[in-house]
C-alpha cells in the first residue's frame, strides 16, 4: 500500500530506526540518502549508473523544472520518470527553498511568491496551489508542501511570520492534494527558536501528512545550532511516519541525524564537491589535486568497491582532474555517491544488528575533515 511506513528495528541507546516506505515506484529502505537531481539529472551520472550504485530514490526540483524545460514538455513526455528514464522513486522539492535562496528575485505574499526567473528574468508565480499542480504533473512519488525557509540569522519576528506562512500554505497544499499515488510531506520551520519548531511541528501533525520534513537547517548556522533545531522538532513528530531532514549534510552529520531518529536525507555535497576535486572516504576527505596523489597508484579509498576504486588509481584520477577531463568529474562523483549511500546502508545494518550506538561512536571518532591541501603539480 502506497504510503505505508513500517519500522523494522530500533536502536536501544539512540532514536535510530530502520524502516521501509512503500511508494508507487518501489519500496525505500531507510535510513536512506537521496542524490540530488535538481534539473532532472544527478550531475555527471546516468540513470543506469545510479541504479548500479544503487540509489533507491533521487530528487528533482519543482522551481527549476518549471523554468527549464517547462511543465508542458514534461507532461507531454508522460511525467518526470519517463522524461529522465528513471524507474525508481522520485522526491520533488516544492520550490519553497528558492524563496530563500533567490531572495533578491522574489516578493512574498499570503498567496505565494512572485519570482523573477534567474534564467531570463521573466516573472513566475509559485504558491501552494501552483506547487501542488506542478508536482502532480511531474508525478513524483513524494512531493513537498510549499513552505518559507527563514534565513540565518533572523529575528524572532521574521521566524514567526515564516512559521505562520508555512502552516497556512501547508493547509492549502493538503486541501489541493496530488495524484492518488503521490505522497505529500509537510515541512517544519521555525529557525533557531525551539518553541516555534514545536508549534510548527504540532500544527503540521494536526493536518495528518504521510511524512514530515525538517527544513531551514544547514543554511549557514553552526553545526550545534543545526542539531538543536532537529532536536526541537523530532519529539513532536509521529514515530510511525517517515522523517526527513532537508539539505543535510556531511557524513558525520548524517550519522548524528540517524541517531536522532531521522530516516531520509539529501544533499548536493557529494556531487558538488566531486566537481571541485574533493574526495570523501569513511575516515575523512582529501583533494585529489594534492601533490601526494601524483604518484599514488592505489584507489581513492582502500577496500572501497565502487567502480572508480576498482578500476582506477589516485594518480590517474588526479591527472584527469588537472587536465579538465569530464571522466574525472564523473568518476569522483561515482565514488562520493557510493560513500554516502553506503554509509546509510551500513547504518541500517547496524540498527538491525543492535549495534548502531557503537557504529556511531566509531565512525565519528575516525572521521577527519582536512581543510588545507597541497596542490602542487
Amino acid at each position: 500500500m502506497v504510503g505505508n511506513f513500517q519500522i523494522e528495528a530500533t536502536d536501544r541507546t539512540t532514536r535510530a530506526r530502520a524502516g521501509k516506505l512503500q511508494t508507487a515506484h518501489g519500496v525505500i529502505e531507510t535510513p536512506v540518502f537521496m542524490p540530488v537531481g535538481t534539473q532532472g539529472t544527478v550531475k555527471c551520472m546516468a540513470p543506469g549508473e545510479l541504479r548500479q550504485l544503487p540509489a533507491q530514490i533521487i530528487l528533482g526540483n519543482t522551481y527549476h523544472l518549471m523554468i527549464r524545460p517547462g511543465l508542458e514538455l514534461i507532461q507531454k513526455a508522460g511525467g518526470l520518470h519517463k522524461f529522465m528514464n528513471w524507474a525508481g522513486p522520485i522526491l520533488t522539492d516544492s520550490g519553497g527553498f528558492q524563496v530563500f535562496s533567490l531572495a533578491k528575485l522574489r516578493k512574498i505574499s499570503e498567496r505565494g511568491v512572485e519570482f523573477q526567473s534567474h534564467v531570463d528574468g521573466q516573472t513566475l508565480f509559485l504558491g501552494p496551489v501552483e506547487a501542488m499542480e506542478a508536482q502532480t504533473i511531474l508525478g513524483s512519488d513524494i512531493a513537498m508542501a510549499f513552505d518559507e525557509c527563514a534565513p540565518w540569522p533572523c529575528d524572532r519576528e521574521y521566524a514567526c511570520r515564516s512559521v505562520d506562512l508555512t502552516i497556512q500554505w501547508a493547509a492549502r497544499c493538503r486541501e489541493k492534494g496530488l495524484g492518488s499515488r503521490q505522497l505529500l510531506f509537510g515541512i517544519v520551520q521555525g529557525s533557531l527558536f525551539a518553541d516555534l519548531r514545536e508549534r510548527c511541528a504540532k500544527e503540521l501533525v494536526a493536518l495528518d501528512f504521510p511524512g514530515y520534513a525538517i527544513g531551514g537547517v544547514s543554511v549557514g548556522e553552526p553545526e550545534p545550532e543545526m542539531l538543536q533545531q532537529v532536536d526541537a522538532a523530532v519529539p513532536h513528530l509521529p514515530a510511525e511516519k517517515p522523517r526527513y531532514v532537508m539539505g543535510v549534510g556531511t557524513l558525520p552529520q548524517l550519522v548524528q541525524m540517524v541517531a536522532r531518529g531521522i530516516d531520509m536525507f539529501d544533499c548536493v555535497l557529494p556531487t558538488r564537491a566531486a566537481r571541485h576535486g574533493k574526495v570523501f572516504t569513511n575516515t575523512g576527505s582529501f583533494s585529489i589535486r594534492a601533490a601526494a596523489c601524483r604518484e599514488d597508484f592505489g584507489p581513492l579509498e582502500a577496500g572501497c568497491e565502487c567502480y572508480a576504486c576498482r578500476e582506477f588509481s589516485r594518480a590517474y584520477l588526479r591527472h584527469l582532474i588537472w587536465a579538465n577531463e569530464i571522466l574525472g568529474l564523473r568518476l569522483l562523483t561515482w565514488h562520493n555517491l557510493h560513500v554516502f549511500l553506503n554509509l546509510l546502508r551500513r547504518a541500517r545494518q547496524a540498527i538491525g544488528a543492535g549495534e548502531f550506538g557503537e557504529f556511531q561512536r566509531e565512525f565519528i571518532a575516525q572521521y577527519t575533515e582536512k581543510a588545507d591541501y597541497d596542490e602542487r603539480i
